[in-house]
């Protein structure tokens, strides 16, 4: 893929760092953005003032401009450029006029919002080798904006404040450990005068946590840890009662949580219940996921993997937990969409407070808000781990899927989730829950060669499970007819579908609703729609020509309703799963585009597809050797490369790189890390020369396949 020329362009616009010092925020723009205004941010929704909209994050708008009789004649009035080819996720802010979005690498745009023009830039300049310690791409969701202050977590670990009206930074904090694999992808919350920020990493083994710091200064409030302490003694947190009393039983004395943290990630939902006075966060997976190896003593739930968990606003301490995969092992986080609502469940339709959750497990959660007690609970996805719910709410589970190591199993939903962070909304209008769901299958079976390595991704199982060395002409065609994307208009009071709209990719974008009853939803092939919400039926749909992954927004100025979304497709091993784009929508340089009615700007061309499908070397090894190499490929490249070697574009494809043609130049590459820079770190601790080479056997092997099947042209003679 061509290189993007965007470094000399950053560094004209770029913020300078300042001391840290709560100055130049008091009465300029965004000052007036506070806990009362965004808790009625429903009373002025010509902004959208946090990340889900308002503070019970239904990403549900009361702007009634544009609607079913004239959604038709939305047009685009405005694009911005955001200068990367990387992944773009971010939901951006609006207040007084002003938009606050973030793209790849955690740059933050400040645009006018009425015509797009560019304020001001801030570049945090995360070191572009940190790109190996995140699972899924150097993508950020956004910011949050309290008191004439915009707060940004960065993929290295900080939290930065920055001048809302100049861009101008205020001070910085480091919140991990930068040592360990930890990366920020979530967008920080605003409550209450502090600024929470969780983290991510545990693919890769870290210990998750989430921190409130003091929104004017960054002094740090309380943290709450959601794994325990290696030697499970107190941290001095707030999280110690907790784990005394209920999470350091769930956990064994052994085992590689002890090294790698146990997981628990938070890295992404969160929701300040203001009415409980509480702050409700969605926990991540496993470190390592297979149990076998990261807890072999025991055989507990591992508190607080895969739950909600609910906190004290002001001390951080432990409210209440539920735990939706207990002892997870597939991946399964609890850190979707959060949604707080009332709905109607009690006697005579009396309304109750309710968190509602269609975690990547595939069950849709009714929990009490206060309380966290299960409400309800039912299958929106295909499954094969678990058969139901009990009464209270734990899965039942299929026995095959701890057996793996007899017979692998065949996991569905596959560990990217039947909803993976993609944003679901809640409609007050409709009263029904809006999924972008999806289809994946993923085989689990035992790796071969015992349970620990050195690689990066640790997870403990094989990753080569299920897929083939080798394989006909067709086979992708086949592959691609196993995997598909959907939108559930779900009712959570009835507990089933309303109805569904199919997709024929994964990984579509985030949704929005209005009190006019549209939907609007982007998808991984680059159309941007609106839809019915009571119905699905499609009223106005544009080719933005680029992946959506983000969810939309609605915003008014002068009596004009726009509606923006960011674009950009990004990479990991579940998003090339998909084989999701094609040449007419391939990885291209991030966008925000904005559209009102009657507007009719010309939505700019991607950048040209000039890859050369061809092997660039010889083909070579035995049987043995690339068989060999697709083992170690699977485990060490795949999370980025793709499966079967088949890049989702972002990053390069190795079967058409010229790397692959020299074995010094790809031992220089895969285990010198002469590429660090672009993220291409040394895997020197984790391959060995021969390993290396096994891996460039394994890779060309895939690329001369791909010519004999008629998907590649072989090098010109």
């Amino acid at each position: 893929m061509k290189a993007y020329g965007w470094v000399a362009a950053l560094l004209v616009g770029t913020a300078l760092a300042s001391c840290s010092q709560d100055i130049g925020a008091a009465d300029g723009p965004a000052s007036g953005v506070d806990t009362a205004r965004i808790a009625a941010a429903d009373k002025t929704p010509q902004d959208w003032l946090t990340y889900g909209g308002n503070y019970e994050e239904q990403r549900h708008s009361r702007l009634t401009a544009i609607g079913p009789d004239n959604v038709s004649d939305l047009g685009l009035v405005w694009s911005h450029d955001l200068q990367t080819s990387h992944g773009v996720e971010a939901t951006p802010i609006v207040v007084d006029g002003m938009m606050y979005v973030t793209g790849a690498w955690s740059i933050v745009y400040a645009l006018d919002a009425r015509t797009g023009e560019q304020k001001w830039i801030y570049d945090p300049s995360v070191p572009r080798e940190t790109l190996a310690k995140g699972c899924c791409d150097a993508v950020n969701r956004g910011v949050a904006v309290y008191r004439g202050k915009v707060y940004v977590g960065t993929y290295d670990g900080r939290l930065v404040a920055l001048d809302a009206g100049t861009g101008k930074m205020l001070w910085s904090k480091v919140t991990v450990d930068q040592s360990k694999p930890y990366t920020i992808t979530g967008a920080p919350r605003a409550f209450k005068d502090k600024i929470i920020i969780g983290n991510g990493g545990a693919e890769l083994g870290v210990r998750g946590y989430v921190t409130a710091y003091d929104a004017a200064t960054g002094d740090e409030e309380w943290r709450f840890y959601f794994t325990p302490n290696p030697d499970k003694k107190p941290d001095g947190a707030a999280s110690d009662d907790a784990l005394a009393r209920l999470g350091n039983a769930t956990w064994g004395d052994t085992g590689a949580w002890t090294t790698d943290g146990g997981g628990g990630t938070a890295w992404d939902s969160m929701i300040f219940d203001e009415i409980n006075d509480q702050v409700i966060v969605g926990t991540g997976n496993a470190s390592p996921w297979n149990a076998k190896v990261r807890d072999p003593q025991g055989n507990g739930d591992n508190l607080f993997l895969s739950s909600v968990v609910a906190l004290d606003a002001d001390t951080g301490s432990y409210k209440w937990h539920f735990q939706e995969t207990p002892r997870d092992m597939l991946d399964y986080t609890a850190t979707q969409t959060l949604i707080l609502a009332d709905l109607p469940l009690g006697d005579a339709g009396a309304r109750r407070r309710v968190v509602m959750h269609a975690p990547k497990n595939g069950f849709f959660y009714v929990l009490d808000a206060r309380s966290g007690a299960f409400l309800s609970g039912k299958a929106f996805a295909n499954q094969t781990w678990a058969s139901g719910l009990d009464a209270k709410g734990r899965p039942i589970e299929n026995p095959a899927m701890r057996q793996f190591d007899r017979t692998p199993f065949l996991a569905i939903p596959a560990p990217a989730g039947a909803h993976n962070w993609n944003p679901m909304a809640y409609s007050p209008k409709t009263g029904l829950a809006y999924i972008p769901a999806q289809d994946m299958a993923q085989m689990v079976g035992e790796r071969p060669g015992g349970t620990k390595a050195s690689l990066r991704w640790n997870l403990g199982y094989d990753m080569a499970a299920g897929l083939p060395p080798t394989y006909s002409a067709g086979t992708l065609e086949q592959i691609r007819k196993t995997i598909s994307g959907k939108l559930i208009a779900w009712d959570p009071v009835r507990q089933k579908a309303r109805w569904t709209r199919a997709y024929p990719t994964p990984f579509n974008g985030g949704v929005l609703t209005t009190a006019t009853n549209l939907l609007f939803q982007g998808d991984a092939m680059g159309t941007f729609r609106a839809l019915d919400a009571a119905n699905g039926t499609e009223l106005w749909s544009m080719n933005l020509k680029s992946g959506i992954q983000a969810a939309p927004i609605t915003y008014e100025i002068d009596g004009e309703q726009y509606v923006a979304i960011a674009t950009g497709w990004g990479t990991s091993w579940a998003l090339n799963w998909g084989f999701a784009w094609d040449k007419a929508t391939a990885p291209d340089v991030g966008r925000v585009f904005v559209f009102k009615l009657g507007a009719r700007a010309r939505v700019p061309d991607p950048m040209a597809y000039l890859v050369e499908e061809t092997p660039k070397g010889s083909r070579f090894g035995s049987p043995t050797q690339i068989a060999a190499g697709f083992r170690h490929y699977s485990e060490n490249c795949m999370v980025c490369h793709g499966p079967m070697a088949i890049s989702s574009g972002v990053t390069p494809d190795l079967r058409w790189s010229g790397v692959s043609a020299d074995r010094n130049v790809w031992d220089q590459v895969v285990r010198t890390g002469i590429l660090s820079g672009n993220g291409m770190v040394p895997f020197k601790d984790q391959l060995s020369p021969d390993e290396a080479e096994d891996i460039r056997a394994y890779v060309l092997d895939q690329a001369w396949l791909a010519v004999e099947n008629g998907d590649a042209k072989p090098p010109k003679s």
